[in-house]
């Protein structure tokens, strides 16, 4: 008996473990959605393709080697390679040869395509980081949206348990004959607009997790439940101007870094398309031997001897000078150059939007921690004067509809100091992002 007891108490443990609901953090979500977006999964293809592409440029530097082998057979006049003389005998023939190719000079050509997709693969990493970043901070906004609404639940309850108290009190007091029916109506409204104030926040909430679970490719049918933020950090402007963050950005930011390997991409795409006007140098050599027999089942010239006797080598140089292919190098220059200019252009003004960025940034962190601050002086002034409105309805100095009026000041009050700090957190995040704190700490 003592037995199946503990039995049945560990399966109720595990159970109850089981049916535990894994709350996420800020960090959990982020890495969670940088791990399964698709966006950075194919980032990573990306990236392995531009790998793959580096390694053949540089393989293409190389010198080539080819080996060949061939079979014939003669049937009729053919070419004795004994004698050098043409034979009615029929014959068989191998020959054997091994040849390389190396390009000495072709104006550059291959060496800076090699160096093209070398970049190519450092924008690869850029990029990758780029996508990263953008994914952790859009799950970030989302996070701290549901952050909001399942705050302003709580409020919401917190003010609905309020007025149904104030009812139940009213109500009491009307009975006594202290109150009147039209305040027991006043409160009666007031209690049912705050329970729909408190159904509509949970719907907002139920709408932001699923927002939240998209932005992170979360299983859209199993439930998610977020973890509260650290709200005990300190709400302060900066001290750092926007162009002090910007010039600092630009060294390590995968922004800023995306436009300068670009840029560099369509540098030597230019540089390697002129090469393509110069002439081409190529170096090639090679090594062959063979053996012959006739076929009527004469004597022959054993195969090992043959194939050391016949074995012959060759040395050669061969260069190559575009004349005229139909403008195509031309215009393909032509094509190269401004393909340059475009370059150009976007790395200016990634750089602008970039600053721009950085300044509304620091504007909004800023903005929001005075709106903090005047928001907490006007949520602690609003809740003392709720409770003083309180006593004084109790006392029948003032009317439901002042008591009601009340309420919702300290409602809004409350709300809007709740968006202030949540909007500063977010805003301050992204300004230490630009100031080179990842959004996911290890």
């Amino acid at each position: 008996m003592r037995k199946v007891t503990c039995v049945f108490l560990l399966l109720s443990i595990v159970a109850t473990l089981w049916s535990q609901t894994k709350v996420w953090t800020l960090k959990e979500c982020m890495e969670y959605a940088v791990q399964n977006n698709t966006r950075v999964s194919s980032q990573e293809a990306r990236n392995k393709i531009h790998t793959q592409n580096y390694r053949e440029a540089v393989a293409r530097l190389l010198p080539s080697v080819e080996a060949d082998v061939s079979a014939n057979f003669n049937f009729g006049r053919g070419l004795d390679s004994e004698t050098n003389t043409y034979t009615d005998i029929n014959s068989f023939g191998n020959t054997y040869g091994i040849s390389s190719g190396v390009v000495l000079f072709d104006g550059l050509a291959g060496i800076t395509r090699a160096r093209i997709q070398k970049v190519n693969a450092l924008l690869g990493k850029h990029q990758l980081q780029e996508a990263k970043d953008l994914t952790a901070y859009e799950t970030m906004e989302a996070f701290f949206n549901s952050l909001y609404y399942r705050e302003m639940v709580e409020l919401a309850r917190q003010q609905w348990q309020e007025s149904s108290k104030n009812l139940q009190r009213t109500q009491r007091m009307e009975e006594l004959g202290l109150k009147a029916s039209p305040d027991v109506a006043e409160l009666a409204a007031k209690e049912a607009a705050d329970s729909y104030n408190l159904t509509r926040q949970k719907n907002l909430l139920q709408i932001s997790i699923i927002h939240l679970k998209e932005k992170m490719y979360f299983p859209i049918e199993e439930e998610l439940q977020i973890a509260g933020y650290d709200t005990l950090e300190m709400v302060a402007k900066t001290e750092d101007s926007p162009i002090d963050i910007y010039q600092h950005a630009l060294l390590f930011l995968p922004t800023a870094q995306v436009a300068n390997a670009s840029l560099r991409v369509g540098e030597l795409s230019y540089r390697a398309t002129k090469g393509l006007l110069l002439p081409t140098l190529t170096a090639h050599g090679g090594i062959s031997t063979g053996f012959a027999r006739f076929m009527d089942g004469s004597e022959y010239i054993p195969f090992s001897e043959q194939f050391k006797n016949k074995r012959g080598y060759y040395v050669g140089f061969s260069l190559s000078l575009p004349i005229f292919d139909g403008l195509a190098r031309v215009s393909n220059l032509k094509r190269s150059k401004q393909e340059l200019v475009i370059a150009r252009n976007q790395k200016e003004e990634t750089r602008r939007t970039l600053y721009s960025d950085i300044e509304q940034a620091v504007a909004d962190m800023n903005g929001q921690a005075d709106e903090f601050y005047q928001a907490d002086r006007q949520e602690e002034a609003m809740n003392m004067a709720h409770r003083l409105n309180l006593r004084k309805y109790e006392e029948g100095l003032i009317n439901a509809i002042e008591l009601h009026t009340s309420a919702n000041r300290l409602m809004q009050a409350r709300s809007e100091k709740l968006n202030a700090r949540l909007k500063y957190s977010l805003k301050k995040r992204l300004v230490d992002y630009y100031r080179g704190e990842p959004f996911i700490c290890e």
